[in-house]
Protein backbone atom coordinates (compact mmCIF):
# COMPACT_ATOMS: atom_id res chain seq x y z
CA UNK A 1 0.00 0.00 0.00
CA UNK A 2 2.90 2.30 0.86
CA UNK A 3 4.15 1.83 -2.15
CA UNK A 4 1.25 2.32 -4.61
CA UNK A 5 0.79 5.54 -2.30
CA UNK A 6 4.70 7.12 -3.68
CA UNK A 7 3.68 5.88 -7.09
CA UNK A 8 0.52 7.84 -6.95
CA UNK A 9 2.63 10.77 -5.62
CA UNK A 10 4.98 10.86 -8.17
CA UNK A 11 2.54 10.79 -10.87
CA UNK A 12 0.74 13.05 -9.57
CA UNK A 13 3.86 15.66 -9.49
CA UNK A 14 5.09 14.62 -13.04
CA UNK A 15 1.49 15.35 -13.64
CA UNK A 16 1.48 18.71 -12.41
CA UNK A 17 4.98 19.47 -13.39
CA UNK A 18 3.77 18.92 -16.65
CA UNK A 19 0.69 21.30 -16.55
CA UNK A 20 3.19 24.14 -15.23
CA UNK A 21 5.37 23.69 -18.25
CA UNK A 22 1.99 23.97 -20.62
CA UNK A 23 0.38 27.26 -18.44
CA UNK A 24 3.80 29.00 -18.91
CA UNK A 25 4.37 28.49 -22.26
CA UNK A 26 4.81 32.11 -23.42
CA UNK A 27 7.23 32.12 -20.72
CA UNK A 28 9.53 29.61 -21.89
CA UNK A 29 9.28 30.81 -25.06
CA UNK A 30 10.84 34.27 -24.30
CA UNK A 31 13.53 32.53 -22.89
CA UNK A 32 14.31 30.13 -25.15
CA UNK A 33 17.37 30.79 -27.06
CA UNK A 34 16.32 30.02 -30.32
CA UNK A 35 13.77 32.78 -30.08
CA UNK A 36 14.94 36.00 -30.24
CA UNK A 37 13.50 39.20 -28.57
CA UNK A 38 13.41 40.79 -31.81
CA UNK A 39 14.01 39.33 -35.10
CA UNK A 40 15.07 41.86 -38.11
CA UNK A 41 14.35 41.32 -41.44
CA UNK A 42 16.65 43.22 -44.45
CA UNK A 43 15.89 43.49 -47.93
CA UNK A 44 19.29 44.88 -49.48
CA UNK A 45 19.09 47.47 -52.69
CA UNK A 46 19.47 46.30 -56.08
CA UNK A 47 22.04 44.82 -57.26
CA UNK A 48 23.21 44.35 -53.98
CA UNK A 49 21.94 40.52 -53.20
CA UNK A 50 20.59 37.81 -56.12
CA UNK A 51 23.23 36.70 -59.35
CA UNK A 52 23.69 40.44 -60.16
CA UNK A 53 25.40 41.67 -57.09
CA UNK A 54 28.39 43.31 -56.61
CA UNK A 55 31.34 41.73 -55.56
CA UNK A 56 31.93 44.28 -52.50
CA UNK A 57 27.90 44.18 -51.47
CA UNK A 58 28.21 40.20 -49.91
CA UNK A 59 24.43 39.86 -50.25
CA UNK A 60 23.89 42.46 -47.40
CA UNK A 61 25.50 46.06 -48.73
CA UNK A 62 24.22 49.53 -47.50
CA UNK A 63 22.74 47.85 -44.68
CA UNK A 64 25.36 45.92 -43.36
CA UNK A 65 25.86 49.72 -41.47
CA UNK A 66 22.41 48.80 -39.97
CA UNK A 67 22.52 45.03 -38.49
CA UNK A 68 26.07 44.24 -37.42
CA UNK A 69 26.92 45.11 -33.76
CA UNK A 70 22.95 44.40 -33.18
CA UNK A 71 22.26 43.59 -28.95
CA UNK A 72 22.42 39.66 -28.75
CA UNK A 73 18.83 39.68 -28.32
CA UNK A 74 18.34 40.25 -31.91
CA UNK A 75 18.67 37.89 -34.95
CA UNK A 76 19.63 39.05 -38.45
CA UNK A 77 18.15 37.67 -41.64
CA UNK A 78 18.71 39.20 -45.01
CA UNK A 79 16.44 38.25 -47.91
CA UNK A 80 17.92 36.84 -51.41
CA UNK A 81 16.17 38.24 -54.28
CA UNK A 82 16.74 39.10 -57.64
CA UNK A 83 17.44 42.38 -56.93
CA UNK A 84 17.17 43.56 -60.70
CA UNK A 85 15.93 47.16 -62.68
CA UNK A 86 15.60 45.91 -66.37
CA UNK A 87 14.60 43.27 -68.57
CA UNK A 88 17.95 42.00 -70.13
CA UNK A 89 18.90 41.14 -66.38
CA UNK A 90 16.59 38.50 -66.39
CA UNK A 91 13.50 40.45 -63.98
CA UNK A 92 12.11 43.90 -64.27
CA UNK A 93 11.95 45.85 -61.37
CA UNK A 94 8.27 45.06 -60.32
CA UNK A 95 9.06 41.14 -60.63
CA UNK A 96 12.22 41.47 -58.86
CA UNK A 97 10.60 43.51 -55.73
CA UNK A 98 7.24 41.12 -55.75
CA UNK A 99 10.10 38.45 -54.95
CA UNK A 100 11.74 40.17 -52.32
CA UNK A 101 8.59 40.82 -50.48
CA UNK A 102 7.08 37.15 -51.60
CA UNK A 103 10.50 36.14 -49.89
CA UNK A 104 10.55 38.46 -46.87
CA UNK A 105 6.61 37.37 -45.77
CA UNK A 106 7.61 33.81 -45.95
CA UNK A 107 10.63 34.05 -43.50
CA UNK A 108 8.32 36.62 -40.97
CA UNK A 109 5.56 34.27 -40.87
CA UNK A 110 8.13 31.02 -40.11
CA UNK A 111 9.30 33.29 -37.55
CA UNK A 112 6.29 34.11 -35.74
CA UNK A 113 4.71 30.97 -36.14
CA UNK A 114 8.18 29.19 -34.30
CA UNK A 115 8.28 32.27 -31.41
CA UNK A 116 5.23 33.42 -30.41
CA UNK A 117 6.67 36.10 -28.44
CA UNK A 118 9.35 37.31 -31.13
CA UNK A 119 8.76 41.23 -32.29
CA UNK A 120 9.70 41.61 -35.64
CA UNK A 121 11.28 44.42 -37.34
CA UNK A 122 11.41 45.15 -40.94
CA UNK A 123 14.45 46.99 -42.59
CA UNK A 124 15.35 47.98 -46.32
CA UNK A 125 17.43 49.49 -48.81
CA UNK A 126 16.22 51.40 -52.14
CA UNK A 127 14.29 48.96 -54.01
CA UNK A 128 14.65 46.79 -50.68
CA UNK A 129 13.07 49.37 -48.70
CA UNK A 130 10.64 49.87 -51.50
CA UNK A 131 9.72 45.74 -50.66
CA UNK A 132 9.43 46.67 -46.89
CA UNK A 133 7.62 49.23 -46.89
CA UNK A 134 4.87 47.05 -49.01
CA UNK A 135 4.87 44.08 -46.31
CA UNK A 136 4.78 46.76 -43.63
CA UNK A 137 1.69 48.37 -45.82
CA UNK A 138 -0.05 44.59 -45.97
CA UNK A 139 0.93 44.16 -42.41
CA UNK A 140 -0.50 47.19 -41.30
CA UNK A 141 -3.91 47.42 -43.22
CA UNK A 142 -4.85 43.68 -41.69
CA UNK A 143 -3.75 41.90 -44.85
CA UNK A 144 -0.23 39.97 -43.29
CA UNK A 145 1.11 37.09 -42.42
CA UNK A 146 1.41 38.70 -38.87
CA UNK A 147 -0.66 41.14 -36.58
CA UNK A 148 0.74 44.43 -36.85
CA UNK A 149 1.42 44.47 -32.99
CA UNK A 150 4.35 41.84 -33.59
CA UNK A 151 6.00 44.85 -35.62
CA UNK A 152 8.46 46.49 -33.58
CA UNK A 153 9.61 49.00 -36.30
CA UNK A 154 10.00 49.55 -39.89
CA UNK A 155 13.53 51.68 -40.88
CA UNK A 156 13.55 52.83 -44.52
CA UNK A 157 16.48 54.01 -46.49
CA UNK A 158 15.61 55.44 -49.85
CA UNK A 159 12.48 54.70 -50.07
CA UNK A 160 11.05 54.85 -53.79
CA UNK A 161 7.53 54.78 -52.56
CA UNK A 162 8.12 57.20 -49.76
CA UNK A 163 5.21 59.28 -49.08
CA UNK A 164 5.21 63.00 -47.83
CA UNK A 165 3.23 61.85 -44.61
CA UNK A 166 6.13 59.44 -43.45
CA UNK A 167 8.16 59.92 -40.61
CA UNK A 168 11.59 61.54 -41.77
CA UNK A 169 14.63 61.46 -39.68
CA UNK A 170 17.10 64.28 -40.83
CA UNK A 171 16.29 67.24 -43.00
CA UNK A 172 13.02 66.44 -44.34
CA UNK A 173 13.01 66.26 -48.70
CA UNK A 174 9.99 67.56 -50.83
CA UNK A 175 8.15 65.70 -53.06
CA UNK A 176 7.19 61.61 -53.41
CA UNK A 177 9.11 58.78 -54.31
CA UNK A 178 9.93 57.90 -58.13
CA UNK A 179 7.23 55.17 -57.79
CA UNK A 180 4.34 57.18 -56.40
CA UNK A 181 3.00 56.95 -52.46
CA UNK A 182 1.55 53.36 -51.36
CA UNK A 183 -2.56 53.74 -51.95
CA UNK A 184 -2.91 52.26 -48.77
CA UNK A 185 -0.80 53.98 -46.11
CA UNK A 186 1.19 52.11 -43.18
CA UNK A 187 -2.26 51.33 -41.31
CA UNK A 188 -1.71 50.70 -38.05
CA UNK A 189 2.15 50.25 -38.22
CA UNK A 190 2.13 54.01 -39.34
CA UNK A 191 3.59 55.24 -36.03
CA UNK A 192 6.39 52.57 -35.96
CA UNK A 193 7.79 53.84 -39.92
CA UNK A 194 10.90 55.73 -40.08
CA UNK A 195 12.38 56.79 -42.71
CA UNK A 196 15.72 58.73 -44.32
CA UNK A 197 16.26 60.02 -47.55
CA UNK A 198 19.32 61.95 -48.52
CA UNK A 199 19.14 65.58 -49.82
CA UNK A 200 19.16 65.44 -53.44
CA UNK A 201 18.67 61.49 -54.01
CA UNK A 202 15.95 61.27 -57.01
CA UNK A 203 15.01 57.88 -56.07
CA UNK A 204 12.95 58.83 -52.79
CA UNK A 205 12.54 62.28 -53.92
CA UNK A 206 11.13 63.34 -56.71
CA UNK A 207 9.30 66.79 -57.49
CA UNK A 208 5.89 66.59 -57.46
CA UNK A 209 5.39 68.82 -60.78
CA UNK A 210 8.16 66.21 -62.73
CA UNK A 211 5.84 64.07 -64.21
CA UNK A 212 8.10 62.73 -66.71
CA UNK A 213 10.10 61.15 -63.57
CA UNK A 214 6.65 60.02 -61.87
CA UNK A 215 5.33 58.32 -64.58
CA UNK A 216 8.79 56.47 -65.28
CA UNK A 217 8.47 55.55 -61.86
CA UNK A 218 4.96 54.54 -62.38
CA UNK A 219 5.29 52.40 -65.01
CA UNK A 220 8.37 50.42 -63.21
CA UNK A 221 5.87 49.22 -60.81
CA UNK A 222 3.53 47.69 -62.95
CA UNK A 223 3.15 43.54 -63.02
CA UNK A 224 0.46 41.53 -64.00
CA UNK A 225 -0.88 40.88 -60.60
CA UNK A 226 -4.64 41.64 -60.83
CA UNK A 227 -4.66 42.07 -56.80
CA UNK A 228 -1.83 45.50 -57.44
CA UNK A 229 -4.32 46.94 -60.14
CA UNK A 230 -6.53 48.49 -58.04
CA UNK A 231 -3.64 50.11 -56.14
CA UNK A 232 -1.63 51.43 -59.50
CA UNK A 233 -5.12 52.70 -60.94
CA UNK A 234 -5.61 55.01 -57.90
CA UNK A 235 -1.54 56.29 -58.22
CA UNK A 236 -2.37 56.75 -62.13
CA UNK A 237 -5.41 58.99 -61.30
CA UNK A 238 -3.69 60.88 -58.78
CA UNK A 239 -0.70 61.48 -61.28
CA UNK A 240 -3.50 62.77 -64.05
CA UNK A 241 -5.41 65.02 -61.23
CA UNK A 242 -2.19 66.66 -60.51
CA UNK A 243 -1.62 66.89 -64.29
CA UNK A 244 -4.91 68.53 -65.32
CA UNK A 245 -4.47 70.67 -62.27
CA UNK A 246 -0.90 71.91 -63.87
CA UNK A 247 -1.61 72.43 -67.19
CA UNK A 248 -2.59 69.33 -68.56
CA UNK A 249 -0.99 66.93 -71.10
CA UNK A 250 0.79 70.37 -72.44
CA UNK A 251 2.56 70.06 -69.35
CA UNK A 252 3.47 66.51 -69.99
CA UNK A 253 4.42 67.59 -73.48
CA UNK A 254 6.50 70.66 -72.20
CA UNK A 255 9.00 67.95 -70.37
CA UNK A 256 9.14 65.74 -73.35
CA UNK A 257 10.29 68.77 -75.47
CA UNK A 258 14.18 68.50 -76.28
CA UNK A 259 15.14 71.28 -74.07
CA UNK A 260 13.56 69.81 -71.42
CA UNK A 261 14.62 66.37 -72.52
CA UNK A 262 18.14 67.45 -71.97
CA UNK A 263 17.39 69.04 -68.84
CA UNK A 264 16.56 65.72 -67.45
CA UNK A 265 19.33 63.92 -68.78
CA UNK A 266 21.94 66.68 -66.98
CA UNK A 267 19.71 66.21 -63.81
CA UNK A 268 20.26 62.60 -63.83
CA UNK A 269 24.28 62.56 -64.77
CA UNK A 270 24.62 65.36 -61.99
CA UNK A 271 22.58 62.71 -59.65
CA UNK A 272 24.71 59.47 -60.34
CA UNK A 273 27.68 61.35 -60.67
CA UNK A 274 27.22 62.92 -56.91
CA UNK A 275 26.65 59.25 -55.84
CA UNK A 276 23.85 60.54 -53.33
CA UNK A 277 21.72 57.49 -53.71
CA UNK A 278 25.16 55.30 -52.09
CA UNK A 279 25.68 57.94 -49.03
CA UNK A 280 23.97 56.81 -46.21
CA UNK A 281 26.98 55.16 -44.79
CA UNK A 282 27.99 59.08 -44.04
CA UNK A 283 25.30 60.63 -45.08
CA UNK A 284 24.64 62.98 -41.48
CA UNK A 285 21.14 63.25 -40.01
CA UNK A 286 22.07 65.09 -37.14
CA UNK A 287 23.82 64.55 -33.73
CA UNK A 288 26.68 63.66 -35.51
CA UNK A 289 25.11 60.24 -36.39
CA UNK A 290 24.98 59.02 -39.89
CA UNK A 291 21.96 57.58 -41.72
CA UNK A 292 23.02 53.74 -41.26
CA UNK A 293 24.08 54.58 -37.89
CA UNK A 294 20.81 56.50 -36.64
CA UNK A 295 18.86 53.10 -37.68
CA UNK A 296 21.19 50.68 -36.34
CA UNK A 297 20.91 52.79 -32.95
CA UNK A 298 17.07 52.94 -33.49
CA UNK A 299 17.15 49.47 -33.85
CA UNK A 300 19.11 48.30 -30.92
CA UNK A 301 16.66 50.29 -28.71
CA UNK A 302 13.50 48.44 -30.40
CA UNK A 303 15.49 44.99 -29.09
CA UNK A 304 15.48 46.48 -25.30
Amino acid sequence: MMRLRMAVAAASAATLSGLSCIALGSGIAAADPDCPALYVVAIPGTWETGKAKSPTANGRGMLAGVTDGLPRSTHVTYVDYPATAFPWEGDIYSASKKQAVRNARAVVGAMAQRCAATQIALVGYSQGADAAGDLAAEIGTGQGVVPPDRIAGVGLLSDPSRSPSDTQIGQPVGGTGAAGVRASGFGMVTDRVRTICAQGDLYCSTDDHDYLMRLAGYLARQDTNPGSLWGYGLQAASVLVELRAHGGISALQSQLDSESTRAHAQQLAKFYAAGTHESYGTYQVGDGQTATGWMHNWISALAD
